[in-house]
């Protein structure tokens, strides 16, 4: 299978806001040069703290927060009069845009820091206007929800843009606000694509600027855009080689198109900085993309390694937290997907059913190893220990919706409906268990996979299509497998049921092409990791 291999960019940067300077390198004696992009962040503070400013925003831009905010507060050390170093904690503070609810912890510091900031008196409008900005995000946290409050701080950032023209990075921003504001349930794409066209423009002229590639690949996260990202994806990783984050967020596009290979690679680098980093979350953040491209290309035992590399990691998280760490979704989404992934793509039913339950302070992680559990249970010939884990799945749904938190209730609705169609489906109600498995899978094309996942831990049309393969229907089983390909494309059971679907539909001809698609997709494939692969080459030189 024919993939395009990452890229070199050398490229010269160009700056409208301000003169250029070149690629950050800060480094220790001893040490080679930092390398995390080309930034420029015109402030009214001190000459002195510039190149750091830059280099503050320039790891916020990574979403390096930890470290941007300790280099905020490096260059407050060296001018305690500059307010937008105290904007650029409030910033860090929040944290990834596409992480879900802030916990109290975040809400309260990011709350300080805007304190801060506006007691600093910023010299400039321009200034005050983004201190403004960001406040939005934070101000009356306690009564009003957070959706009112991004939506509030990207008109804010609008406004911004608008009055200062010349301020390239008020365009990155706002950008950035509008993929933030945007919903899953939009398959216009209205927020993605305006973010997109504003960045695509500046991308031309800040080649090196890493907001802008890591932006454009946030705008084009969804199946139909994803190929339009290729080139930020490719470039993204060599524009800023030490943030952890930039090494991994190029297989958010790579996952997108189903280039695997590109995908475990970067996540690799990825894993391996954030663990020098000490970073527990974003480690295992990179290890659930990667450990899910091994599983798509049988890679299995390479997967096992990265399961069994997660429960010290995992401890880690536990030691932060206690410490008072603020709570760190995409470390704990990891903890939960990775072992459930391993048993559901290699079709291990008994093994889901015995996976334990992780107690964390999302109730949508919680459901993870639930909905791997129940299918798991039902699949394997135990539909009344399903029955109990799609309850619990009910429960954790019912407190998302008291929370209002619509997205991941819808989700986590979609997980206790797929394991209760199969459980009806097991139990002998045949046209019920398919007609509410048709329901689920409609349920899931209103919406969008999180920016936390590679990807659905069971995507609802390839349960139908395993559903309706059981049920002796074929021909349909095939359209729903195709279906699930065009939004996963490459995934291992999608092709693989496709290809059984449309030898069983006597369409021999298709059958064929799909065991060819699979075994290159699963060329670094063990060689005998699933039964699956031995058929393709079977049916393959028939």
């Amino acid at each position: 299978m024919k993939v395009p291999n990452l890229c070199i960019v050398g490229l010269a940067a160009s700056l409208s806001a301000g003169p250029a300077f070149a690629q950050h390198e800060h480094s220790r004696e001893g040490t080679p040069p930092e390398r995390l992009g080309t930034v420029h962040f015109a402030t009214s503070c001190s000459p002195e703290v510039e190149k750091d400013f830059d280099r503050s925003v320039a790891l916020l831009h990574s979403f390096w927060f930890s470290e941007a905010i300790k280099a905020f507060q490096g260059v407050l050390a060296k001018d305690p009069g500059c307010a937008m170093a105290h904007w650029g904690i409030a910033m860090s503070w929040w944290g990834n845009p596409f992480g879900g609810f802030r916990p109290p912890k975040a809400i309260e510091d990011g709350t300080a820091a805007v304190e801060n900031a506006k007691a600093a008196h910023a010299k400039t409008e321009r200034e005050r206007d983004y201190i403004a900005a960001v406040e939005l995000s934070y101000k009356d946290a306690g009564t009003v929800d957070q959706r009112t409050r991004t939506l509030a701080y990207e008109k804010a950032m609008e406004n911004v843009a608008a009055k200062y023209t010349d301020d390239t990075e008020a365009r990155i921003f706002y950008a950035l606000s509008l993929d933030q504001t945007n919903l899953p349930t939009d398959k216009t794409y209205a927020n993605l694509l305006k973010a997109a066209e504003i960045l695509e423009k500046e991308f031309k002229t800040q080649p090196d600027h890493p907001g802008i590639a890591h932006y454009i690949i946030h705008s084009y996260d969804v199946p139909p855009l994803a190929p339009r990202a290729l080139d930020a994806a490719n470039r993204y990783a060599k524009i800023a080689p030490d943030a952890p984050h930039a090494l991994h967020m190029p297989s958010h596009t790579f996952t997108r198109v189903g280039h695997w290979q590109q995908s475990i690679e970067t996540n690799l680098a990825s894993a391996q900085a954030a663990r020098k980093d000490k970073a527990p979350s974003e480690e295992l953040h990179a290890l659930d993309y990667q450990a899910y491209a091994y599983l798509q290309t049988a890679q299995d035992a390479a997967a096992k390694k990265v399961l069994d590399q997660i429960p010290a990691i995992g401890a880690q998280i536990q030691v932060n937290v206690a410490g008072g760490a603020a709570a760190a979704p995409a470390g704990w989404f990891a903890l939960a997907a990775i072992p459930a992934r391993y048993t559901l793509e290699r079709n291990d039913w008994a093994g889901a059913a015995k996976l334990t339950p992780l107690e964390t302070p999302f109730p949508w992680i919680n459901a993870v190893t639930y909905f791997a559990r129940a299918l798991g249970a039902v699949r394997s010939g135990d539909p009344a220990s399903a029955a109990k884990d799609v309850e619990t799945l009910n429960a954790l749904a019912a407190k998302l919706r008291e929370a209002k938190d619509a997205y991941w209730t819808s989700q986590v609705e979609i997980q206790a409906k797929s394991a209760a169609a199969w459980i009806a489906f097991t139990e002998g109600k045949k046209d019920e268990g398919i007609a509410l498995m048709r329901e689920t899978a409609a349920m899931e094309d209103m919406t969008e996979k999180s920016a936390i996942s590679p990807g659905p831990l069971k995507p609802a049309h390839e349960l139908l299509g395993e559903m309706l393969l059981e049920a002796g229907k074929p021909a349909d089983a095939l359209a729903e497998f195709e279906t699930t390909m065009k939004k996963e494309p490459n995934r291992f059971r999608g092709v693989y049921g496709a290809a059984i679907a449309a030898e069983r539909a006597s369409n021999a001809s298709k059958a064929k092409q799909y065991y060819r698609e699979l075994l290159q997709i699963c060329e670094r494939g063990d060689k005998s990791a699933r039964p699956e692969l031995e058929a393709a080459r079977k049916a393959a030189t028939d």
